[in-house]
C-alpha cells in the first residue's frame, strides 16, 4: 500500500512537469496579445493589422485520483494585457466550474477541488473569460478549452466470467485449442501500459498453457486419458502494465472436461461362464447372461455380443440389452436331458462404433466361452403319435375295440402311464378306455346317419405324479353300414282323365318316381323300381324303371271313371344297390279327375291340387260376413253415443264455466268507499295487535275535529292534507291502510267550488283565483296560470 502511494505522489509529480512544460510550450506558441498589434505595409502601401493570439486556450490536464492535502493546480489563464495591478478579472465556466474546478480570479490559476476518476468522466469543456473587474467589460473574447483528466493505472483487470467451462477430446495432440479467455481493463488504453494485459497460467500446469496474448488455453500434455481423470480447474491470471512489477491483475477459473473417445476395446472379465437350463425350458426363455466391460461411455462404449461358435448354435441364440451394454443367452429350441446333457459356445463382443484415428489399439472386441449344461426335469408324458385316426362300422356290439393310443415317460425314470378319456370331448359316453394299455372301445352301437365323425381327446398323465400329463386328439371315424331300406323322394301322387276306351292311351307317365336313401353312396344307389311280384301283371298300371334311379307310372288301358272308382293305391318296390340290398315297398296314390277335350285337369276329388290358386266362393262370403258385422258394430256404436247426448272428447276435469265468476255490484261513484274491499293490503294496526273488523258496519262515524277545515283563503292545502291524512291514520273505522280519501273542495258543499276547467274553454269566469298563491308551492303553476289573468288584461 506505502509502495502505491509512493508510485501515485510520483506520477502526479510527473503530471505536474509536464503539464508545466507543455503549458510552458502552449504559451510560447500560442498566447500573444489580442487588443494590441503592430502595422505593417501592404502591395499597395495599405498598412494591415494583425492580432497576436495570445488569448487562446487548448486543454490542461489533470491526474486522476490526486489525494493529496491541497488542492491541484491544473493550469492557469492568462492575457497579454494584465499588468498585475488587479484591474483583470478571470472567469471561468462549463462543466464542472464552481463545483470541481475553481479559479483566483486575480491570478487565473485553476485548481481541482475534488479527486478526479477518469473512468467516470475523461474530460470537462470549460469556457475562460477576462473582463475589466470595475466596469465587466470583456477584455478578451470567450476561449473554450478542455481538461483532460490524466489516466493511473487504478482498475485491475477483470474477466467477462467468473467461471468459464471448456471440453476438450481425450488423448488429443499438444497444443489444442480448449478455449479462450478474455479480460478488459477500464484504463486508457492509449496512455502508457495501464490497459496492456498479459495472461498467465496460475493452475494445471503441466496439462494445460495459455497464450500471454490472445488468452487461449492449450493443452499442453499428449495422450491425456479420460479413463484416469475426467475434469481439470485451471485459474488463469490477467495482469496489466505489460505483466510489469507493480500491475494490477485478476484471476478466473477454467473447468475443463475431457470428451470421450474410442480409445479402449470390450473386455470380457473372465474366460469362461457356466450357465444351465432346464429341458422343460420353453424356446425364447433366458438361459443367462455375459457383459464385456468397455471403460468408454456413450456410443463409444456400446457393445454388441454374437454366437461364433459352438456345438449349441442351432439351440441357442444371444441379443444385446443395450440398457445394461449385457449380452441375453436364450433357448432357441427345446433341448433333451437324455439325448444331450451340455453345450458350448463362443461368444464375441464388439464395439458398434470404431474411431478410424484409435483402429491400431485394437481389435475392439474379446470372446468368451459360454458352457450350458441341461438339467433334467419331469417331463410329461409324450404320445408316439400328435394325433390318431380309428375307423369302427356301425351298428357294432358294446365292446367294439376302436384303436390304441400309445404314450411314454420320456425321463430317465420311465414312469408307468395312466390313460382316461376327457369326458367334455364325449358327453353321450360312447367310448371307454383301458388305463394301462390305452385300448378304445365302444359302450353302445354307433349310427352312422347320426353322426359319421366323434372326436374325443385322450390324457396321458404320470402314475406317480398325476400333474404331469399329456393330451392328444383323437378321431373315430363311423364306417357304413347298409341298414336303411330307401324310400320315395317325395310324397308322390298322380292323376288320371276320365277317358272311354274308345280313345288311345298317352305315352307320356302319370308321374315319374324316385328314391333317398340315408346310407353312404356305397349301400345306396343304384336303385330298382318294381310292382310287387303279386301284382306284377296289374291290369291299371305299370312300373318302368328309367336306370337312372327314377321310374315312371304308366296307365296300361283306358275307360278310367270316377263313378266307378276315384282312388287308386299302386304299391312300388324299391331296392338299393347295398351288400345285402335293402328295400321298401312305397304306396303311390292315383285319383281320376275329370278333364277337358284338350286334357286338362278340371276337377277331381283332390281339389287343392289342382285348381287354379284364387279364393273360393265359401272364403269370400266369410270375408263379407266379417265385414258386415264390423259396419254392424260400428253404427250400434254411434247410435248409443247419440242417445246419451255426451260430447265425444271428455274433458277429465271439470267444465271451464265453472271457474267463472259474475258480479252484478255497481260502483257508487267518487263518494263510495264501501264497494270494494283492500284489505290485502298490510294494516300498520294490525302490527300492534289491533285489527279492526271489516264485516261490521261501525256505529258511530268519526267526526272532523272542529275548527280543522281550512278557509280556502287562508290555509295552506299542505298542512291541510297532513292533517287529513293523520285524521285517517287515527280513525279505527276509516278505511283501512292508507286508502284513498274524498274530501270535500269539489262538487256540491265546496267553498272553493269546482277546480275542473272543463267549462273555462267555453265561458267567460269571473272567479278569483289569487287565493291559490296562498296554497304554497305546489300549486305555483295554477296561481301563475289563473291568479295573473287581469294583469294580463290590464298590459294587453
Amino acid at each position: 500500500m506505502k509502495e502505491n502511494y509512493c508510485l501515485q505522489a510520483a506520477l502526479v509529480c510527473l503530471g505536474m512537469l509536464c503539464h508545466s512544460q507543455a503549458f510552458a510550450t502552449e504559451r510560447r506558441s500560442h498566447l500573444r496579445p489580442s487588443f494590441h498589434g503592430h502595422h505593417e505595409k501592404g502591395k499597395e502601401g495599405q498598412v494591415l493589422q494583425r492580432s497576436k493570439r495570445g488569448w487562446v486556450w487548448n486543454q490542461f490536464f489533470v491526474i486522476e485520483e490526486y489525494t493529496g492535502p491541497d488542492p491541484v493546480l491544473v493550469g492557469r489563464l492568462h492575457s497579454d494585457i494584465d499588468s498585475g495591478d488587479g484591474n483583470i478579472k478571470y472567469i471561468l465556466s462549463g462543466e464542472g466550474a464552481g463545483t470541481i474546478f475553481v479559479i483566483d480570479d486575480k491570478s487565473g490559476n485553476i485548481h481541482a477541488t475534488k479527486t478526479l476518476d477518469r473512468e467516470e468522466r475523461a474530460q470537462y469543456t470549460l469556457m475562460a473569460q477576462a473582463v475589466d473587474r470595475d466596469t465587466n467589460r470583456p477584455l478578451e473574447p470567450p476561449s473554450e478549452f478542455i481538461v483532460k483528466v490524466q489516466d493511473i493505472n487504478d482498475n485491475p483487470p477483470e474477466f467477462l466470467h467468473e467461471t468459464y467451462h471448456a471440453n476438450v477430446p481425450e488423448r488429443s495432440n499438444v497444443g489444442t485449442s480448449v478455449i479462450q479467455v478474455t479480460a478488459s481493463d477500464a484504463d486508457d488504453p492509449t496512455y502508457g501500459n495501464s490497459a496492456k494485459l498479459v495472461y498467465s497460467i496460475l493452475e494445471g500446469q503441466p496439462y494445460f498453457s495459455v497464450e500471454a496474448q490472445t488468452g487461449i488455453i492449450r493443452t499442453a500434455l499428449p495422450n491425456m486419458d479420460r479413463e484416469a481423470k475426467e475434469e481439470y480447474h485451471v485459474v488463469i491470471q490477467a495482469k496489466d502494465m505489460g505483466g510489469h512489477m507493480g500491475g494490477l491483475s485478476g484471476t478466473t477459473k477454467v473447468t475443463i472436461t475431457l470428451t470421450d473417445v474410442n480409445d479402449n476395446p470390450p473386455k470380457f472379465p473372465q474366460s469362461v461362464y457356466q450357465m444351465s437350463v432346464s429341458e422343460a425350458a420353453v424356446p425364447g426363455e433366458e438361459v443367462g447372461r455375459v457383459k464385456a466391460k468397455d471403460p468408454d461411455i456413450g456410443e463409444n462404449g456400446l457393445v454388441t455380443y454374437n454366437i461364433v461358435d459352438g456345438d449349441g448354435m442351432e439351440l441357442f441364440e444371444i441379443t444385446t440389452d443395450y440398457e445394461t451394454q449385457e449380452g441375453v443367452v436364450k433357448l432357441k429350441k427345446p433341448v433333451d436331458f437324455e439325448t444331450k446333457r451340455a453345450y458350448s459356445l463362443k461368444v464375441e463382443a464388439a464395439n458398434v462404433h470404431i474411431d478410424p484415428k484409435f483402429i491400431s489399439n485394437g481389435p475392439f472386441k474379446d470372446t468368451v466361452t459360454v458352457k450350458i449344461a441341461v438339467e433334467d426335469a419331469d417331463e410329461p408324458p409324450m404320445f408316439l403319435a400328435p394325433s390318431y385316426i380309428h375307423e369302427v362300422q356301425e351298428n357294432a356290439a358294446a365292446g367294439t375295440v376302436v384303436g390304441r393310443v400309445h404314450a411314454k415317460d420320456p425321463d430317465a425314470a420311465n414312469s408307468p402311464i395312466r390313460y382316461s378319456i376327457d369326458r367334455h370331448t364325449d358327453l353321450d359316453r360312447f367310448f371307454t378306455i383301458n388305463p394301462e394299455d390305452g385300448f378304445i372301445k365302444t359302450t353302445k352301437p354307433l349310427d352312422r346317419e347320426e353322426t359319421a365323425w366323434l372326436n374325443i381327446s385322450v390324457f396321458a398323465a404320470e402314475i406317480h405324479n398325476r400333474h404331469q400329463e399329456a393330451k392328444v386328439p383323437v378321431a373315430i371315424r363311423v364306417l357304413d353300414v347298409n341298414d336303411n331300406a330307401p324310400k320315395f323322394a317325395a310324397p308322390y301322387e298322380g292323376f288320371i282323365c276320365e277317358s272311354d276306351q274308345t280313345k288311345p292311351l298317352s305315352n307320356q307317365p302319370i308321374v315319374t318316381i324316385s328314391a333317398d336313401d340315408k346310407d353312404d353312396t356305397a349301400n345306396g344307389p343304384r336303385f330298382i323300381f318294381s310292382l310287387p311280384p303279386e301284382i306284377i301283371h296289374n291290369p291299371n298300371f305299370t312300373v318302368r324303371d328309367n336306370r337312372d334311379n327314377t321310374a315312371g307310372v304308366y296307365a296300361r288301358r283306358g275307360g278310367f271313371s270316377r263313378q266307378k272308382q276315384d282312388l287308386y293305391l299302386l304299391p312300388i318296390v324299391i331296392s338299393d344297390g347295398g351288400i345285402p340290398p335293402m328295400s321298401s315297398t312305397n304306396t303311390l296314390t292315383i285319383k281320376v279327375c275329370g278333364c277337358d277335350v284338350n286334357g286338362a285337369l278340371l276337377s277331381c276329388n283332390a281339389e287343392a291340387y289342382i285348381l287354379n290358386a284364387g279364393l273360393s266362393t265359401g272364403a269370400l262370403i266369410a270375408i263379407l260376413a266379417c265385414i258386415v258385422i264390423l259396419l254392424v258394430i260400428v253404427v250400434l256404436f254411434v247410435t248409443l253415443r247419440r242417445q246419451k247426448k255426451e260430447p265425444l272428447i271428455v274433458f277429465e276435469e271439470e267444465d271451464v264455466r265453472e271457474n267463472i265468476i259474475t258480479y252484478d255490484d255497481e260502483g257508487g261513484g267518487e263518494e263510495d268507499t264501501e264497494a270494494f274491499d283492500i284489505a290485502t293490503l298490510q294494516n300498520p294496526d294490525g302490527i300492534n295487535g289491533f285489527i279492526p273488523r271489516k264485516d261490521i258496519k261501525p256505529e258511530y262515524q268519526y267526526m272532523p275535529r272542529p275548527g280543522l277545515r281550512p278557509a280556502p283563503n287562508s290555509v295552506d292545502v299542505d298542512d291541510f292534507i297532513n292533517t287529513r291524512i293523520q285524521e285517517a291514520d287515527n280513525d279505527p273505522t276509516a278505511p283501512p291502510y292508507d286508502s284513498i280519501q274524498i274530501y270535500g273542495y269539489e262538487g256540491r258543499g265546496s267553498v272553493a267550488g269546482s277546480l275542473s276547467s272543463l267549462e273555462s274553454a267555453t265561458t267567460d269566469s269571473d272567479l278569483d283565483y289569487d287565493y291559490l298563491q296562498n296554497w304554497g308551492p305546489r300549486f305555483k303553476k295554477l296561481a301563475d296560470l289563473y291568479g295573473s289573468k287581469d294583469t294580463f288584461d290590464d298590459d294587453s
